[in-house]
């Protein structure tokens, strides 16, 4: 797995590089055939307080491509939603991988 972590208006720390890696893993535990994945940390200039850390990703396995993101208060709050987002998208693109397959060869075995 290829990843790549960058920031836009923040420094990336090693903690912070550390945090998104150890969280991502969660990713590669469910699905093995990710290939790449670009992760976007950013501050965002805004008047509000309110839900200017922002992540986004986006993710290439073979045969899709994924994006989430989200925004919060706390960038490490922000990372953990974004996770739990992607974590969703690569279970339910595994699942339509499986479940396409999957018939064919009960049609196969059901004509023998």
């Amino acid at each position: 797995m290829n990843l790549t972590i960058s920031g836009h208006h923040l420094e990336v720390t090693p903690a912070l590089r550390n945090y998104v890696t150890a969280k991502l893993d969660r990713i590669s535990r469910h699905f093995d055939q990710v290939v790449d994945v670009r992760v976007l940390l950013t501050i965002e200039k805004q008047k509000e307080k309110e839900r200017r850390q922002r992540a986004e990703c986006n993710i290439h396995v073979k045969g899709n491509d994924m994006f989430a993101e989200s925004s919060h208060e706390d960038l490490y709050a922000a990372v953990d939603e974004l996770v739990d987002k992607l974590d969703r998208l690569v279970v339910r693109h595994k699942d339509r991988i499986q479940q396409h397959a999957h018939p064919a060869s009960k049609r196969l075995m059901g004509t023998a």
